[in-house]
């Protein structure tokens, strides 16, 4: 069972499911294929798989492994059980890799404390769902008796959300295992919604749910090929595109095998492409990319900038945000023009920040900036502003350096060990410019500095909350700049220059796909990526024309067998009737 009994009849997670939970999200994918059944053979998984002979390989290889994200958590429980069930958590910290969380995700277990967090968590979702104000709909069927077991409504029960959350239909033997939680706590409490309760708390508990797991089977068209199965491909699509799990229409698609059918994957992505849940998806998307996370921990001193505060934070991510689905899906505009376009939201929080007037009842109103303010797209709004910058003042070089990751792809090493800051940090000399000048006569910084400041500096202008300013201890900001021979000035010469360097669509194209399959592309993908970008430009580097296009591409479902793993042949496996 996913609990054990304690002496006052409370339920509470044994120190043995601990154990289980932390082999299944510490073992490598080339493992998981055989392993992840018998782990959770005592409640959370299939009992009747881990009978399965060793010695014969599986069926079908578990390629990935992926633990949810925050987001994706919290979109899954609202569509399944509706945007009242409140999600209160605080959720372990996601890693980083490669310029994406996303890529990161695949390398993340969960620690014993993270797995206690998910307890309490679900448990507090199946008591908001078992409520008796909302029970009734929620379950959608009734027991005979409502003090005892019923194992025809727990079962209607929890094959249905079951399918939901762990994004395929449940195996018998994951059934059962819960009908047995379920009929055993209803029997001690003489409760059947309590004993169900227990149930829904096992499956929001299990590593089916908190990971997604992507599962190659044999090809039928092509002998001694895989390719990925039709849930995995499902799944896929439903959180690149919305960013939750699949619903009813995506899972049926996927049962019937029609998923698998060119038509049948051109309309399912025609039809997520068209929803306003895309919305979601493109939210999630950029949050990642643009490593809103770390608002999660931004800071700055109170005495060089008192308006800042979390509500000016919140709203600064939310400004970028609504700005970049506003243009990209609402309007379908060029992805480029995120740099040079002044069409944004404002409310009240940053009108005080951008020093513009706000008369309106609403929260959010549209906004065009003048030519006159020297912003120039989401570069110089308070979130890059913000976000790369110090406490207590803007940094040309850390902006600089995050301008070419996140947009260009291009990363730039760590400074040595042993760099004196001293010189750039004595911020009461001169200006910014003049002390990098000075700092970049340290041994093995120059080079760097060459291709990070440049940017950084043309976004002087802005302080390091992205207020504008054109003096520092009282002489003039110099935001001139000359980058691989072309020379500009401020950051509206900046936005011109990105909104032209083809790099920039090139990396949103490569980001994307390694956001999609949750690895970065590598020199394989190469010719992949070119072809991708080429399409990008040819759709006027429209976002939902992209998404469209890579995944009803082969490519995007190609299948990488891990290193190691053993596959059956062809004549092991037979082919199923409806693939």
């Amino acid at each position: 069972m996913l609990r054990r009994e304690t002496g006052d009849g409370q339920f509470c997670p044994g120190s043995e499911d601990l154990r289980r939970f932390r082999a299944f999200t510490c073992a490598g994918a080339a493992s998981l294929a055989l392993a992840g059944a018998t782990l959770f053979a005592g409640g959370l998984g299939d009992p009747a798989l881990a009978k399965t002979p060793k010695a014969k390989p599986p069926a079908t290889v578990t390629t990935a492994v992926r633990r949810i994200t925050e987001s994706q958590y919290r979109h899954t429980i609202a569509d399944i059980f509706g945007p009242d069930i409140k999600v209160n958590a605080r959720f372990e910290p996601e890693r980083r890799q490669d310029g994406l969380l996303a890529i990161g995700s695949t390398d993340l277990s969960v620690t014993t404390s993270g797995l206690e967090q998910y307890f309490a968590l679900g448990g507090s979702i199946s008591e908001q769902v078992m409520d008796p104000k909302s029970r009734d709909t929620q379950i959608g069927c009734k027991p005979a008796d409502p003090g005892k077991p019923d194992a025809k409504c727990a079962r209607e029960f929890i094959s249905t959300v079951g399918q939901k959350l762990f994004r395929r239909p449940l195996t018998e033997g994951e059934i059962s295992a819960r009908l047995t939680t379920a009929e055993r706590g209803a029997t001690l409490a003489h409760d059947f919604y309590s004993g169900l309760q227990l149930s829904l708390t096992s499956l929001l508990l299990a590593p089916e749910f908190l990971f997604r797991t992507e599962t190659a089977e044999p090809d039928p068209a092509s002998p001694g090929q895989y390719r990925l199965d039709a849930y995995s491909k499902a799944t896929r699509l439903s959180f690149l595109f919305w960013d939750t799990a699949p619903d009813a229409e995506l899972l049926a698609a996927a049962t019937s095998g029609d998923l698998q059918t060119p038509a049948g994957l051109n309309k399912q992505v025609a039809r997520l492409a068209a929803s306003p849940r895309l919305d979601d998806g493109v939210r999630a998307y950029f949050t990642d990319m643009l490593q809103f996370d770390q608002f999660e921990s931004l800071n700055k001193d109170a005495a060089t900038y008192p308006k800042f505060s979390q509500a000016v934070a919140d709203s600064a991510r939310e400004q970028t945000l609504k700005t970049l689905v506003d243009l990209l899906i609402d309007r379908k505009g060029d992805y480029r023009d995120i740099f040079t376009s002044n069409e944004t939201f404002i409310n009240r929080y940053l009108a005080s920040i951008y020093k513009v007037p706000f008369a309106s009842s609403q929260e959010w109103t549209r906004y065009t900036f003048p030519q006159s303010s020297e912003r120039s797209g989401i570069l110089t709004q308070v979130t890059f502003l913000s976000l790369f910058s110090h406490p207590g003042r803007s940094s040309p070089t850390r902006r600089g350096i995050k301008l070419h990751e996140i947009f260009t792809c291009q990363p730039t090493p760590d400074p040595p060990a042993n760099v004196d800051f001293s010189k750039v940090q004595a911020i009461q000399n001169g200006t910014v410019r003049t002390r990098l000048i000075d700092h970049m006569t340290n041994e093995g910084c120059s080079i760097c500095h060459q291709s990070s400041d440049p940017p950084g500096l043309t976004l002087e202008h802005f302080d390091g909350l992205g207020q504008l300013r054109t003096t520092e201890n009282g002489l003039p900001i110099d935001v001139s700049a000359d980058i691989d021979g072309v020379k500009f000035s401020g950051a509206q010469g900046l936005g011109k220059f990105m909104h032209d360097d083809p790099n920039v669509p090139a990396c949103l194209v490569k980001q994307v796909y390694g956001y999609s399959i949750g690895r970065a592309a590598g020199y394989r993908d190469q010719s992949y990526i070119a072809r991708e970008t080429e399409a990008f430009a040819k759709s006027g580097y429209q976002v939902p024309a992209l998404l469209t296009a890579m995944a009803t591409s082969p490519e995007f479902f190609a299948v990488k067998i891990p290193a190691g793993v053993k596959v059956a042949s062809q004549s092991d496996t037979p082919t199923s009737p409806t693939r």
